[in-house]
């Protein structure tokens, strides 16, 4: 499959619990982690790039308002689908700011090389990665059909998927939760 426009979408709704602020605005290295992420997705291949949540959480990208607000992640990626359809969607949360563009173009570069339909590529280290997953059209309504049923876990909602694992660096996925796991 030759490789296709992809609209990369940054998760910035958490309720970011255990950091205490909005994970989505904390500078590393003098830039907030939404526009860190947002930067390896336009350098890793993105056609263009949005902020799925709240718009006062978008660091200054394109805010593509949650349809799903406060029902997690699989709610964003819905949103994220929608935005972007009928174009795949590159979806990754915000709080990793270790992510990079090769990353970014591995996931878009095994797009091209997959032999089978897919669902979804999932980024994957030491475990598969939802929330850094190149998801196509075709998971919209399966997706949309967990939500429906009261799924709001992702890694359960992809059961019936099919999904590609993509090798990656562990770097790129590591994402913070705790003002103690933020870089110096």
């Amino acid at each position: 499959m030759p490789r296709v426009a992809v609209v990369g979408a940054v998760l910035v709704g958490g309720r970011s619990r255990r950091m205490g602020r909005d994970k989505a605005l904390i500078e590393v290295g003098g830039v907030p982690m939404a526009q860190r992420v947002a930067a390896a997705l336009r350098e890793g291949g993105c056609s263009r790039v949005v902020a799925v949540g709240p718009g006062h959480l978008s660091a200054g990208l394109d805010a593509v308002a949650d349809v799903h607000p406060g029902e997690g992640p699989l709610g964003g990626i819905l949103t994220a689908l929608r935005a972007a359809a009928p174009d795949p969607v590159l979806v990754v949360a915000c709080d990793m700011p270790g992510l990079d563009a090769g990353t970014i173009a591995a996931l878009l570069d095994a797009s091209g090389r997959a032999t089978a339909p897919f669902d979804a590529l999932m980024a994957v280290s030491a475990r598969r990665e939802p929330l850094c997953t190149l998801w196509m059209a075709t998971a919209a309504a399966p997706l949309q059909a967990a939500f429906d049923a009261g799924e709001r876990a992702v890694h359960r909602a992809v059961a019936g998927l099919a999904v590609v694992d993509v090798p990656v660096d562990a770097t790129a996925l590591h994402n913070i939760n705790t003002p103690d796991e933020l870089p110096e």
